[in-house]
């Protein structure tokens, strides 16, 4: 599994380089005045957002990122060189923790912004920047200032408009492989999907995109299974889809809803804010008379609960039964209401 998400730096931006003690020294000037440089910056680090990536695998063998030092100045007042920065590349979705407070520093979504993690440290002074009316051969120079320390932890959310939620083996993945050009790992197994994986949908005149949440079990809220990992993907989503499935032997359709809203309700209360759809999937395997029990079961389980999803609708992956329907209940609600019927 190549799929990173997390990562723990030491981060070191360059010190300064030293300024310079020297004396001009020319044919018939053997006086001359002082006329050491400073010393060069030392190099920043930057983080920026590269489209391109979508996982911190990069960061799986390295602990510490390290700017180089800025040069020491020399005679001739010449200033020693700065630094190249230290520009590293991170995925859209990425928040920088201060490792020790836990506070975030960044949360890099814009591809045009630099994110200046750790200043390299000024140059120091040259000994001609001594130099006065009292002191006119100053043999004095300073170091360069020490660049920013700082330990981070980088924690990767995933970017998208729906976060599709619902049990290990619910059919998430055969559901989001079926409505995009998304390609995820299909079996029939639980933990199948073991990543985030995200789709494009397009329908009418607008397209969004949706999260597929690695599926969530009892106890994911305190870390049970692969829980925290996956909840947190789901909390830059603006709408949840709900998918249930009625052939899981283990749970019924109701408690299945009841065990994800209320992991949902105890990672963070603020998701069952967001706009909620409820699918029963896998009507294909079912008859109409099934189906139409199912959904009043559900509504009756969510009015109990106090949710009051946008819809409550049964479709097939597999088949694509009535997804297009789903989808475009979705579209209009992001479009405000607009869209085709």
């Amino acid at each position: 599994m190549n799929f990173i998400d997390e990562a723990l730096l030491e981060v070191r931006a360059g010190n300064g380089g030293a300024g310079s003690t020297s004396f001009r020294r020319e044919k018939f000037i053997p006086r001359g005045g002082p006329d050491g440089g400073d010393g060069g910056k030392g190099g920043d680090i930057i983080f920026r957002v590269d489209p391109n990536l979508n996982t911190l695998v990069h960061f799986r063998n390295q602990k510490y990122l390290i700017a180089k030092n800025g040069k020491t100045g020399s005679g001739n007042k010449k200033t020693g060189q700065d630094a190249d920065d230290l520009v590293v590349l991170v995925p859209k979705g990425t928040i920088i923790f201060d490792a020790l407070s836990e506070k975030i520093v960044y949360d890099c979504c814009d591809e045009d912004v630099d994110y200046l993690v750790a200043k390299g440290g000024e140059g120091g002074a040259g000994n001609c920047r001594f130099k006065s009316s009292t002191n006119q051969a100053p043999r004095r120079h300073t170091p360069g200032w020490p660049g920013d320390e700082i330990s981070i932890r980088l924690e990767l959310r995933s970017l998208a408009d729906v976060g599709l939620v619902g049990f290990p083996n619910a059919g998430k993945s055969t559901f989001l492989k079926s409505v995009s050009a998304a390609q995820p790992k299909i079996g029939d197994y639980p933990f199948t999907t073991l990543r985030p994986n995200l789709g494009t949908v397009q329908i009418y005149d607008t397209s969004f995109i949706i999260a597929d949440i690695p599926g969530l079990i009892e106890g994911a809220s305190e870390g049970i299974g692969l829980g925290l990992d996956f909840l947190k993907h789901i909390s830059r989503t603006g709408h949840l889809l709900i998918l249930l499935d009625p052939q899981n032997t283990e749970s019924l359709i109701e408690q299945q809803l009841t065990i994800l809203l209320n992991e949902l309700r105890t990672y963070d209360p603020s998701l069952l804010e967001k706009t909620i759809w409820i699918a029963l999937n896998k009507k294909d395997t079912l008859a109409e008379d099934a189906i139409l029990e199912l959904q009043s079961t559900l509504k009756k389980t969510l009015a109990s609960l106090d949710i009051h999803p946008k819809g409550v609708i049964a479709i097939s992956g597999f088949t694509g039964d009535q997804t297009s329907e789903l989808l475009g209940m979705i579209a209009r609600e992001m479009m405000g209401g607009e869209g085709e019927d």
